[in-house]
């Protein structure tokens, strides 16, 4: 029942305010986003790359200006530069929402992410790491799956979002499932209408396994974002069954969900990933995760009830 409200809320300028003037906001945020700044961010992830890997992404998007889109660009080719220096791109790479890099600028837009998140890419080249796309709503999907075509013919360790409730995901999947390709399969976190999507939890869920599978069979490298106990039960049996060992996959978590899950798959000999958020953009990222998981949000009001 909250979830709907809290998504149209993640676009809304006049609940952005409110929240971000909520004191108690800010101590809950810090669950799930790695600080303001890169300086911030840095330490978290030293700490979770001594037995997990990382992606980070550097928070914002629907930018409609050319100046911060090319601010976004810049943090991300100093972080990369940083990750290099501390001897952590090994284990770290770069989430890149293209809408934060000019996707949605003018009639120009798409050629200004693609030029963008070369730049990127090739900062991510430059120290020995990869880089993901983001996948937002569904009205995104085909410009940001013809940028990917684009880069990955200069940088094909790019890699790529899909959305399970989505209903062209499972044909996306076959498109992608070939070999170098990196696909992170999630279930989906816009409020998308059921013309597109699967509305239904179970729907949702059978879509997940039966994306999970074609890229599973496939040659490419499945990522697999899920905090389902039984989607990640379901992919480790896929792995198995298709031979493959702890190089040839990886379940990706978000920062601050399930961590001592994300030390137990890790320690089991598995490649865990962390998806590390960090920056003053949370809100957007922030309240999407509320609609996640609706434990958060009674304990957002509890505090709020307590501090009044």
């Amino acid at each position: 029942m909250l979830r709907k409200p809290l998504l149209l809320a993640a676009r809304s300028q006049t609940c952005r305010t409110i929240v971000e003037r909520t004191p108690v906001t800010r101590a809950m945020v810090k669950r799930f986003v790695a600080g303001s700044t890169q300086d911030e961010a840095l330490p978290v992830v030293g700490e979770l790359t001594r037995d997990r890997h990382v992606t980070l992404d550097f928070l914002g998007e629907d930018t409609t200006d050319t100046a911060q889109a090319e601010a976004t660009v810049t943090a991300y080719r100093d972080l990369l530069a940083a990750l290099g220096e501390a001897g952590l791109a090994e284990r770290a790479e770069v989430s890149v929402k293209l809408s934060a890099v000019g996707q949605f600028l003018n009639s120009d837009g798409e050629k200004i992410a693609l030029d963008n998140a070369r730049r990127i890419a090739e900062a991510a080249k430059a120290v020995g790491t990869t880089m993901t796309l983001d996948m937002e709503d569904h009205t995104t999907t085909d410009s940001t799956l013809g940028i990917l075509r684009e880069l990955r013919q200069d940088f094909p360790f790019v890699g790529a979002v899909l959305q399970a409730y989505l209903r062209r995901t499972e044909a996306d999947c076959r498109d992608l499932s070939g070999a170098g390709s990196r696909v992170r399969l999630c279930k989906g976190a816009y409020d998308e209408p059921e013309s597109v999507a699967f509305r239904d939890k179970a729907e949702v869920d059978k879509a997940y396994v039966r994306a999970l599978r074609v890229l599973m069979e496939g040659e490419g490298y499945p990522m697999v974002a899920s905090h389902d106990p039984r989607m990640i039960a379901i992919a480790g049996s896929l792995a198995a069954a298709n031979g493959r060992g702890e190089d040839d996959f990886e379940y990706q978590m978000l920062y601050g969900i399930r961590d001592a899950e994300q030390v137990r798959l890790a320690a089991e000999g598995n490649r865990m990933r962390v998806y590390v958020p960090y920056g003053d953009e949370w809100y957007g990222y922030y309240m999407r995760r509320l609609a996640e998981r609706p434990a958060n949000v009674l304990f957002l009001a509890r505090s709020l009830v307590t501090r009044g």
